[in-house]
C-alpha cells in the first residue's frame, strides 16, 4: 500500500512484552503516589475526594481500610477509576522520561507519497507516536485506497497548504498553523496542494 502506513509505524514504536506481576498492591503507597504526582498536599487531595485529612492521612499510612464509598470518593478526587486505584506502574517504570530528536535526526520512512521523520524514537513503550511528514502526493489517484489504523490522529501544518482527505467529511484545505484531530478508524489521506511539498507533524495514539 502506498502512503503511510500506520502499522508498520507504530510496530517500530512499540517494544517489549508484558511486565511480570510483582509485589502485591500497598494501596496507601499507590493513592500517594497518585497524590504525589497531582503535586497535591494532603489538604488539597482531601478536598477534592470529600474526605477529612486525617482520614486520607490514614490510608496513605496503612492505619486504615478504605470503605468503598471512600475508594469511590478518592477514585473521583484523583479523576480515575476504582480499579486504577489496584493497578500498580508498570515494574521498573520510570517517572519524568524525556526525549530529544535534533532536527533532521529522526528515523527516516519514505515511501511514495510521503516522507516521513520518526521522533522521540529512544522512548519505548509510548503512548503517541509523533513524527514529521513531508506530503509528496499531489493528488489522491496517487494513493491505493484509505489509509485507516486504530487509535486517534493529530495533524499540524509546518510548512505549506495540504488538502485533508477523509471518508465521511468534505476535503478539507489546511495552512500553516491549522490543525486537525481526528478518529484514525476513519479513512484518510493528505495532499500538498501548494507548489512545494508541504510539511506537517503528525501525532499517532498507540493505546
Amino acid at each position: 500500500m502506498q502512503g503511510k502506513d500506520p502499522k508498520s509505524l507504530i510496530q517500530i514504536a512499540r517494544s517489549g512484552g508484558h511486565q511480570d506481576v510483582g509485589e502485591p498492591l500497598d494501596l496507601g503507597a499507590r493513592v500517594r503516589q497518585l497524590r504525589k504526582a497531582r503535586d497535591w498536599t494532603l489538604e488539597q487531595a482531601a478536598g477534592q475526594a470529600g474526605l477529612a485529612r486525617s482520614t486520607l492521612s490514614k490510608i496513605e499510612n496503612g492505619q486504615m481500610s478504605p470503605t468503598y464509598e471512600a475508594l469511590k470518593k478518592l477514585a473521583t478526587g484523583l479523576e480515575i477509576s476504582v480499579p486504577q486505584l489496584f493497578t500498580p506502574p508498570e515494574k521498573g517504570q520510570v517517572n519524568g522520561r524525556i526525549a530529544v530528536t535534533k532536527s533532521g535526526e529522526g528515523n527516516a520512512q519514505a515511501t511514495v507519497t510521503y516522507e516521513h521523520e520518526l521522533l522521540a524514537e529512544t522512548l519505548t513503550k509510548k503512548n503517541m507516536l509523533p513524527y514529521r511528514a513531508r506530503i509528496r502526493a499531489r493528488s489522491m489517484d496517487e494513493f491505493d485506497g484509505w489509509v485507516r489504523h486504530d487509535g486517534e490522529e493529530f495533524l499540524y501544518v509546518l510548512t505549506g497548504v495540504v488538502c485533508l482527505y477523509t471518508e465521511f467529511y468534505e476535503p478539507i484545505e489546511m495552512r500553516r498553523g491549522d490543525s486537525a484531530y481526528y478518529d484514525a478508524t476513519m479513512g484518510h489521506n493528505v495532499v500538498s496542494v501548494s507548489s512545494e511539498d508541504a510539511l506537517i507533524l503528525w501525532v499517532t495514539s498507540l493505546i
